[in-house]
């Protein structure tokens, strides 16, 4: 594959990076640790679908990362 092709791809996130997470992150970073696309994501999330906690701030989304961390199982 190429870099390019590479470069628009997203990537997942490995278990040492979804453990180094802040308190809560960006929809983009929840989005990208569970594999769902931007649209998806918003979607879920405006609809108040998201499968875990999502905190609405003004017009930004924020994923809690302890309830993202339980959902794919690597809650400490």
């Amino acid at each position: 594959m190429r870099e390019s092709e590479e470069a628009g791809r997203a990537k997942g996130m490995g278990r040492e990076e979804l453990l180094a997470l802040p308190a809560a992150v960006d929809l983009e970073t929840g989005n990208r640790a569970l594999g769902l696309g931007r649209s998806k994501g918003y979607e879920l999330a405006k609809r108040g679908q998201y499968p875990c906690k999502v905190l609405r701030l003004g017009n930004a989304y924020r994923v809690v990362t302890a309830d993202l961390l339980a959902l794919l199982g690597l809650a400490a």
